[in-house]
């Protein structure tokens, strides 16, 4: 399937709207390199100034295929993005797009100008429903959209899109002013609202509202396109509600040339997302379905309350909360905590039954979990992830620091034996740091290493496993697949002596990347390869 616009031939027709997915350059680059059915790829939105965005959480359902987001143009800023961008390799049959967003008319233009030389074309945010100050109220007015377009058209001279918000009396008048100002085509439509979710009597987005996107926006989607195609021959990016061949036919039908699936992606893995794609190119051209099913309507974001019946300290920043309820997760599977109108955060669980969560005390939401109290209340949603799957006659060797210890200890576990125990290597800097020992000592055999040697090893814990491997013949070291989680030098530097024993696909490890949505729309827990650690984690191969 080939697809014409803005002059060149591309790959495909699809695209994934701003701030969906596509949000990190490593990202990026592996769509680029094993979708070619996304033929525009298109950035998240880049302003002048970094923005740290919202806190957590970012997005939430309220029906199936249903979701309310807000983000908060989270960015790290032109010059960083510019960076970022440079390191991209884009074939000949690839659209860049490059969303850009502003305060004014003069942050519009800067960033344009930065940009534009890394960019195949740039894409206006004047849409964006949440984010005060920026995109919606200046997409209101066809005077400021235009004076913006046309700005930026005088600055650059690649095409310019101008995305445009569903929350006006006649987008029909918006999309003429944005194409008097000199936009080469249109976007339509970015989220509808705001609107506002609630879970047990709180509302759950941190910033209260959020823009309304899925399937039920699909109707909004097809009546702009429409609106916009009676009154131009521009080239259209449909996006809003789709999820199918069929919805891609339908904003076809009203006029849409490049076909935006943003929200339906929701949940889906790296390899589901290449399979899908590849799916729903075929279902265009073969009248087939194939792509509709593998969408996650079924997806559970809900929150469960959890009272907390103890909070025992180990040290001066790390504690053990002990709840009131079990949960059914998988080894490797993680969950969200959610504090309302303080945030959220994800966690391994330290145990299920009853639910205990590590906490090391390192900012104002892990403070709250530092300081909970029996009684309080905190509201779980998940488990979220891919458990891990080790082969039957597996050696399980685990090494965590920190909070890490959470993540491997059910591995252990789990998949341990009386004939083939588990190895648990546990690294803290010194004694007092040291948690659950005890119940690491019931299912697996605990190495400790501290560094300054009051407990254990002295030294690092990958010099603890370096003298531990370096002992075991050929026959065990080929049954030994590694699980690694906590910090990222820890995690290193453990990968590096165990390359020297193993192969890379017998290596799995977690390491803390910012992690925001847990259903791999958001990309903030981009890996250097291009995962997503929420859906493809968090336990994984170097590759």
């Amino acid at each position: 399937m080939t697809t014409e616009f803005l002059g060149k031939q591309l790959s495909g027709p699809f695209t994934i709207p701003s701030g969906i997915v596509t949000t990190a350059p490593s990202i990026i680059q592996r769509v680029i390199d094993t979708i070619p059915e996304i033929g525009v790829i298109t950035t998240k939105s880049i302003g002048f100034e970094p923005r740290l965005g919202y806190r957590e959480p970012v997005y939430s359902q309220y029906a199936p295929g249903c979701f309310v987001n807000a983000i908060g143009l989270t960015n790290p800023g032109v010059e960083e993005a510019l960076e970022g961008l440079r390191t991209l390799t884009v074939p000949e049959d690839r659209f860049l797009l490059v969303s850009i967003f502003g305060g004014s008319i003069e942050e519009f233009v800067a960033v344009a100008r930065q940009l534009a030389p890394v960019a195949d074309g740039l894409e206006l945010n004047l849409s964006c429903p949440h984010a005060k100050g920026y995109g919606m109220a200046m997409g209101q007015d066809p005077d400021m959209v235009r004076a913006i377009v046309a700005a930026v058209c005088d600055a650059v001279e690649i095409p310019v899109i101008a995305k445009l918000t569903p929350n006006v009396d006649d987008i029909a008048v918006i999309g003429q002013a944005a194409l008097a100002g000199g936009a080469a085509g249109l976007c339509a439509i970015n989220t509808t609202g705001p609107g506002y979710t609630e879970s047990h009597g709180h509302p759950i987005l941190s910033n209260g509202l959020g823009g309304m996107s899925g399937k039920g926006v699909l109707p909004v989607t097809l009546k702009a396109l429409a609106a916009l195609r009676a009154v131009t021959d521009a080239p259209l990016i449909g996006c809003g509600g789709l999820s199918s061949a069929a919805d891609c036919r339908a904003v076809a039908h009203c006029g849409a040339t490049i076909f935006g699936i943003g929200s339906g992606l929701t949940g889906l893995d790296t390899q589901a997302l290449g399979h899908y794609f590849a799916d729903l190119a075929h279902d265009m051209n073969h009248q087939t379905d194939r792509a509709a099913a593998q969408v996650h309507f079924d997806l559970d974001m809900s929150f469960s309350p959890y009272q907390v019946t103890d909070n025992k300290p180990v040290c001066d920043d790390i504690s053990v909360v002990t709840l009131d309820g079990s949960l059914d997760i998988r080894a490797g599977e993680y969950v969200f905590v959610w504090i309302p109108g303080v945030g959220e955060k994800p966690f391994s669980c330290l145990t299920a039954d009853p639910v205990r969560l590590a906490v090391i005390n390192v900012g104002p939401f892990t403070d709250a979990c530092y300081q909970a109290s029996p009684g309080d209340t905190l509201y779980l949603r998940g488990p979220h992830g891919v458990a891990v799957s080790p082969p039957d006659d597996a050696h399980i060797v685990c090494v965590a620091g920190g909070t890490g210890l959470a993540a491997v200890l059910q591995i252990a576990d789990d998949f341990g034996s009386a004939k083939q125990p588990a190895d648990i290597f546990v690294g803290a800097r010194t004694a007092n740091r040291l948690y659950f020992r005890d119940e690491c000592e019931s299912v697996a055999r605990v190495t400790i290493a501290t560094d300054d040697g009051s407990a254990g090893f002295e030294g690092r814990v990958s010099d603890a496993l370096a003298a531990f491997l370096a002992e075991q013949p050929a026959a065990a070291l080929e049954k030994m697949i590694f699980y690694n989680c906590g910090p990222a030098p820890m995690i290193h530097a453990s990968e590096a002596v165990q390359q020297q024993f193993v192969s890379a696909d017998r290596i799995f490890s977690a390491i803390d990347y910012l992690t925001k949505c847990g259903v791999g729309i958001c990309g903030a827990c981009a890996s250097p390869d291009g995962r997503r650690i929420c859906v493809d984690g968090p336990f994984i191969t170097a590759e």
